[in-house]
């Protein structure tokens, strides 16, 4: 029996067939009235949360291929404009985007002491903006940046999942905000 890789899902397709797949390798076509309220990379980004949520929330080794269409359907239905809101104003001017790797250059020395706090700050400054989307980029650039590495190893693993746990922390314990979606890339 072959090994599953780490970073992937086994898709049960409607035909009996299996197929694995990381979350890299799922692409998202939206068609018809979707296409002209989703950008593309909205999708993806939408995809790769799907797939995080059934491989590493529920610890699934294997999904069915309408389960994810479900789960992926109830993602973008909740960022879907209401009927009276034109598309591009609804998103165009509500996702806010805030860059990991230039907070990690501006913690200097300081590394993870000074680089949570600003984080923390920046994440309070930007929902004070209401946002519907909140994107953190810059997440693999930054880790490396604040350990001090030139190659991913383990301990870069171990600090991507504390910040992104930190910020998950952060967002659920601001009280009181409208509903957003928050994606760190």
């Amino acid at each position: 029996m072959i090994t599953l890789a780490k970073d992937c899902l086994l898709f049960q397709l409607s035909n009996g067939e299996t197929v694995p797949f990381s979350a890299e390798m799922i692409s998202v076509e939206l068609t018809g009235e979707t296409a002209r309220w989703f950008e593309p990379e909205v999708a993806s980004h939408a995809a790769k949360a799907v797939f995080h949520y059934f491989k590493s929330e529920l610890g699934r080794q294997s999904v069915t291929a309408e389960e994810f269409a479900g789960a992926m359907e109830k993602v973008l239905r909740g960022f879907k404009p209401s009927e009276a809101a034109e598309p591009t104003a609804c998103f165009g001017t509500q996702v806010i985007e805030s860059d990991l790797w230039r907070l990690a250059q501006e913690a200097g020395d300081g590394c993870e002491l000074v680089f949570f706090p600003k984080l923390r700050n920046e994440l309070r400054q930007q929902l004070q903006q209401s946002p519907r989307v909140l994107r953190f980029r810059g997440l693999r650039a930054c880790v490396k940046q604040i350990a001090r590495a030139r190659r991913w190893t383990p301990q870069c693993r171990a600090l991507e999942e504390q910040i992104v746990g930190f910020l998950r922390e952060c967002a659920g314990a601001e009280t009181g905000r409208a509903e957003f979606a928050l994606v760190v890339e």
